[in-house]
């Protein structure tokens, strides 16, 4: 965090709160930002802030779901299927995290593998999106296209992939229509940031960075939050008129200009 100004912290959080639901990759994105306006890296900490950011924006903007699918869950109810399945797509992440959580912080944030990822996944997104069909909504979902989204999730753990990317390409692969698989995939990322922000937060040293510089921490964390919210608004809307191919050209032309500059 040394080094790191009030407008770095904003920039930011309205670069998280962006991408982390537009499907470019917020990972790879935080990235380029440091890169091109000289940011120094700030952290496992602050990017958990940010993270806090976006899941608030999650939480509140699907508040209803969540009250429904936990109270359907415990009692019993129309919903109570679904959230088991969202709970279930979120294991394979949890495993694959455990796994590789020491190179997704350290030798996956290199730039060309991040170049890569935004290439390939972006060409893969819009010729599954142009080419499948979309005749499932939620209630078509079953325990293993739930595993299938989950395991897509998981690779979202490189940078450069998109969690909100791969989720819902895969859950067009899968048939779904555009805003259904949109929505399972804001679903079923709650639990696995909330998972993985806990984890962080309980680290001393984390809080510690935390405390010192407490603006900053809030200034990312409100910037994501609100960026976040519209971002959820946006792709739902836009999706239920338009395709993927927009997110899919612009990560691939992203990826070909990192590639292009040498960013490292």
């Amino acid at each position: 965090m040394l080094g790191m100004q009030l407008i770095d912290a904003i920039i930011l959080g309205i670069v998280q709160g962006l991408t982390e639901f537009i499907p470019v990759s917020s990972s790879g994105h935080l990235i380029l930002a440091g890169h091109f306006l000289h940011f120094q890296y700030s952290g496992l900490a602050f990017d958990t802030a940010l993270d806090i950011g976006t899941l608030l924006a999650l939480y509140l903007f699907f508040w209803k779901d969540f009250v429904e699918l936990a109270h359907d869950f415990i009692w019993g109810g129309k919903h109570r299927m679904l959230a088991i399945y969202i709970l279930l797509a979120t294991i394979p992440g949890v495993v694959v995290g455990v796994l590789i959580q020491k190179y997704a912080e350290t030798v996956f944030r290199d730039g060309r593998l991040v170049a890569l990822n935004l290439i390939w996944v972006g060409i893969l997104m819009y010729v599954i999106d142009k080419y499948c069909s979309q005749k499932r909504d939620l209630d078509h979902v079953t325990p293993v296209r739930a595993l299938a989204v989950g395991t897509a999730q998981a690779l979202a753990l490189i940078p450069g992939t998109s969690r909100s990317g791969i989720t819902i390409t895969a859950g067009r692969a899968l048939g779904f229509d555009r805003v259904s698989a949109t929505r399972f995939s804001f679903l079923m990322s709650a639990p696995i940031i909330t998972g993985a922000t806990l984890k962080v937060l309980l680290k001393p040293s984390d809080l510690h960075q935390m405390v010192e510089v407490p603006w900053l921490y809030a200034a990312g964390i409100l910037t994501a939050f609100a960026t976040g919210y519209w971002a959820i608004k946006f792709m739902l809307r836009y999706l239920s008129k338009h395709g993927l191919a927009v997110f899919a050209f612009y990560r691939i032309a992203v990826g070909l200009l990192i590639l292009a500059i040498g960013l490292r």
